[in-house]
């Protein structure tokens, strides 16, 4: 049976994933931050589903995690780890706490590093395990190539990992494993629930206060964004496909994100500081 792991399935893209996969003849080992959501997912994925308890950040709980996979694979490599973590910091970079920065940079890119290094072995970079080389699916965004006022944080480490993703990719055609980033726009996850908890009126003594009111009510578009089950469906492809493209974009709105891919930078400033009520 084909084995995957994915970081972050307690809830959205990852259990979506981890369901999709699942159904499709898989079995999957889910990273976990807390004990009872490993034991819902049990319940709700059936037997082919493992928690992994471990948070991205803690290299110890990371090693023990690929431990226990390197134990059940009993010598046969690993089909795909699926690079799922992650947060979202939100606020003003002038107005950011260092420390804030720090918490984004490392669970989104240094808990990335540490989960690859991990499991690398398992998808066949090195002689331990024994059949075809695995993948690696990086879920980034359509904000690792273009970012959003208030998002910094977020894009900086989108930005970094599809850079990571790039470097990985061509240091490990030594092996034959590939590398495969996944791009969301929109999709519609708790993510969203927790962005509540960013209050733009604590920066009201801020120039930017009005515009950071004008920027929430992106929430409500993101809630009616894509099902997680499509990028799922989306991480499927990638793990199977015989010749799987590099970086998928999957998002609601492809013609603005074509638009904003392809108009010069300036333009696009001058959109974005229109919608804001900076023009």
């Amino acid at each position: 049976m084909r084995s995957v792991v994915i970081s972050g399935s307690s809830t959205g893209i990852g259990a979506s994933t981890a369901k999709v996969l699942i159904g499709r003849g898989f079995r999957v080992y889910g990273g976990v931050r807390r004990k009872a959501d490993g034991e819902r997912l049990r319940r709700e994925l059936g037997e082919r589903f493992e928690p992994l308890h471990f948070d991205v950040t803690d290299r110890p709980a990371v090693d023990a995690a690929a431990a226990l996979v390197g134990q059940r694979l009993d010598g046969q490599t690993l089909c795909g780890l699926v690079n799922n973590a992650g947060i979202a910091v939100l606020g003003p970079l002038l107005h950011l706490a260092p420390d804030d920065f720090r918490r984004q940079l490392e669970v989104n890119l240094v808990g990335q590093l540490q989960v690859t290094q991990a499991f690398a072995p398992m998808l066949g970079a090195g002689n331990a395990f024994a059949g075809a080389p695995g993948r690696i699916v990086m879920m980034s965004s359509v904000a690792g190539r273009n970012a959003s006022p208030f998002m910094g944080p977020y894009n900086t480490s989108k930005f970094g990992l599809e850079g990571f993703s790039e470097c990985l990719r061509r240091e490990l055609m030594l092996f034959g494993i590939d590398v495969i980033v996944i791009a969301p726009g929109a999709v519609a996850t708790p993510i969203w629930d927790k962005a509540d908890a960013f209050d733009p009126d604590r920066l009201a003594h801020t120039p930017y206060a009005g515009a950071l009111r004008i920027a929430r009510r992106a929430i409500d578009d993101g809630r009616r964004g894509l099902p997680a089950e499509r990028i799922g469906n989306v991480v499927h492809t990638a793990l199977t496909a015989s010749r799987p493209k590099i970086r998928y974009v999957v998002t609601p709105t492809r013609l603005v994100q074509w638009l904003t891919d392809t108009l010069p930078k300036r333009v696009v400033d001058r959109i974005v500081a229109k919608r804001l009520g900076w023009q």
